[in-house]
């Protein structure tokens, strides 16, 4: 892959406007490499104690419907090795080390392997990005074709194109954490009140301000919190910021 394709792909992602368009520019780049699959993964809300609500994490792929719904859906992916391993590391790794540590896994962790295993999803690469936030965690896992290709497969793809697939796949993650989560798009109006209250202002403030009444501003607020999923003002105005829902162009 010749550095004019990689450089035009950064200036496309850098381009970009919308999650949507920088997730497309990522997987065509890393299917016209030679993978078939792709599955990123991000939250700002990891703790100790897990994950959190799955409301917060942001995951894009283009693995099919049944294979979400066991991975996703059903929670395994709180508990795929790989997914552990990218919790706890930066860099690159290869699939091979499932089995290379097979017996060192976890109930959970086999399970996930196992259902991988069921479905062809064996043969690949993970990238876990550098975060400076502790709890943002980002990673993504890059697979062959299910029950076509092998790891020897992936190996060849990445040996030579892999340094490529790693810088594209970076900056695609580092524009992504700038965007609004989709998960958690507010109202223009929504967004509007949160500015002005997490500005200092009260709600009576923000009613002159806005020319409503403090009712309207009130029912706001309420909606906000509800689309963000907490239970006051304050956690909104901290958690819209997180998801960069405060003060968008």
């Amino acid at each position: 892959m010749g550095d004019g394709t990689t450089e035009e792909k950064l200036h496309s992602i850098l381009d970009a406007t919308t999650v949507q368009d920088v997730w497309e520019r990522m997987l065509d780049f890393v299917l016209e490499a030679g993978f078939t699959h792709i599955l990123y993964g991000f939250t700002r809300f990891h703790s100790d104690s897990g994950f959190g609500d799955d409301n917060d994490h942001l995951f894009l792929t283009n693995f099919g419907a049944d294979y979400m719904k066991g991975y996703f859906l059903e929670g395994r992916y709180r508990n795929g090795p790989m997914v552990h391993w990218a919790l706890t590391n930066v860099g690159t790794c290869s699939w091979s080390w499932i089995n290379e540590n097979f017996d060192n896994l976890t109930a959970q962790e086999r399970e996930v392997s196992l259902y991988n295993r069921s479905l062809g999803v064996t043969s690949g690469y993970t990238i876990a990005f550098q975060n400076a936030l502790k709890r943002a965690k980002g990673a993504v896992g890059i697979s062959v074709q299910p029950f076509v290709g092998t790891q020897a497969d992936a190996d060849a793809i990445w040996a030579e194109k892999g340094r490529d697939i790693e810088l594209v796949c970076g900056v695609a993650h580092l524009k992504i954490i700038t965007m609004p989560m989709p998960q958690r798009i507010l109202t223009s109006r929504q967004r509007e009140v949160l500015e002005w209250i997490g500005d200092g202002k009260t709600v009576a403030d923000t009613a002159q301000i806005l020319g409503l009444n403090k009712a309207t501003v009130e029912k706001h607020l309420r909606l906000a919190r509800e689309s963000l999923g907490v239970d006051t003002t304050a956690q909104a105005v901290l958690k819209a910021s997180f998801h960069n829902q405060m003060f968008t162009v």
